[in-house]
């Protein structure tokens, strides 16, 4: 008896280092080939400066999403990528529970299945609950926060915390195949809205929080895969990678990337990261201004049946439709030549109508 209890212990922690491993690589293919080419946007509805004004409960909006996701499906989009925000979990996990379920919901009903972003690293490094800022005239992305910030990040009496909303928001929905992947952290080296001199702290603290992240996560047990976007670097040589590209390309599922590059070097991009032999989801792209375009970026990524996640759906209080060096130069007395991000007008019209129409034909929507 002692020994076939013995055998069966170890049979079941087996079957939770199994539960808990990276997907091998025909796992992740198999996945892969089960769904359609996946087109979509980065996702903040236009009446929300960032994901804390998206999701809590004050602000959360369930006709404007509806209303959004609607005109992302009349371009084909299938999927979106979508922001959470840390303190949402700590304030109120019940009821951040309850409206990301009603957002899924909506996303559904346009046939989107989104992916959900647990920590970012970009922008405001002093996130806040309750009422945020308006936006700075002229400025792109003037009130997009970080997750978990500056304090949480190097407080690290704060991880018991972290890990509690991973583990709790990935269970939660583990099982939901309304979810399409989670992406783990976005951009984690990214040295956001904090000094420079003190980025090397930042991302040696954020090298030590990425695989424990990823474990966390598995530690749920999602029937969805895991990822996080390279973006800035050498990927084609393994010695000329970072810590950080090394922890995200060794621990992603699917393999995720940015590249607001011009054409050429999106393409040459994608080849690097062939060499994975996994999924690759583009879930940044699209900045006119940068040479990134819909026209140039979208077929090279059917080319190679890699899905593409651009920048931005409907212009608003992010305002992304400026550029980077709005932060240098606000666009206060003049527009931009050219938007940079998004779609469509608030009011639904879209940007460029040849642009959505082509989006239209390549993902097999039709002009209407």
């Amino acid at each position: 008896m002692k020994k076939l209890l013995v055998l069966a212990l170890l049979a079941s922690s087996a079957t939770v280092a199994s539960a808990q491993a990276r997907w091998s690589e025909q796992k992740a293919n198999d996945w892969y080939a089960q769904l359609p080419w996946l087109v979509g946007a980065d996702y903040i509805p236009s009446n929300a400066i960032n994901e804390l004004e998206m999701f809590q409960a004050a602000t959360f909006d369930p006709a404007i999403n509806d209303h959004e996701l609607g005109l992302a499906e009349s371009i084909g989009m299938n999927t979106a990528r979508v922001f959470l925000q840390d303190q949402l979990w700590k304030q109120d996990p019940e009821g951040f529970k309850k409206r990301l379920d009603a957002f899924l919901a909506i996303a559904a009903k346009h046939h989107i299945r989104p992916i959900l972003v647990l920590f970012d690293s970009c922008w405001e490094n002093n996130p806040h609950l309750g009422p945020q800022h308006p936006p700075i005239p002229g400025i792109h992305n003037s009130g997009w926060v970080q997750s978990p910030g500056k304090e949480r990040l190097f407080d690290r009496s704060v991880e018991p915390e972290l890990k509690a909303y991973v583990t709790g928001i990935v269970s939660a929905f583990a099982n939901d195949p309304r979810i399409l992947a989670w992406d783990i952290w976005n951009e984690p080296d990214n040295r956001g809205g904090d000094k420079e001199e003190d980025e090397p702290a930042k991302v040696k603290r954020v090298n030590e929080l990425l695989p424990q992240t990823f474990a966390w996560a598995r530690s749920a047990h999602p029937s969805q895969p895991l990822t996080s976007g390279v973006w800035k670097g050498n990927w084609s040589d393994p010695a000329k990678e970072s810590e950080t590209t090394k922890i995200q390309l060794a621990e992603s599922d699917v393999i995720s990337f940015h590249s607001y590059a011009w054409p050429e070097e999106f393409e040459a991009r994608i080849k690097e990261l062939l060499t994975l032999h996994r999924p690759l989801i583009c879930t940044e792209y699209m900045a006119r201004g940068a040479g990134s375009t819909f026209d140039t970026s979208l077929p090279i990524a059917k080319q190679y049946h890699v899905a593409a996640i651009n920048w931005g759906l409907v212009a608003g209080k992010t305002q992304t439709y400026f550029p980077w060096d709005s932060w240098d130069r606000p666009y206060v007395r003049q527009q931009p030549t050219v938007w940079f991000h998004e779609v469509f007008r608030q009011d639904g019209t879209p940007y460029r109508q040849r642009e959505v129409d082509f989006i239209r034909q390549l993902t097999g929507r039709g002009t209407h």
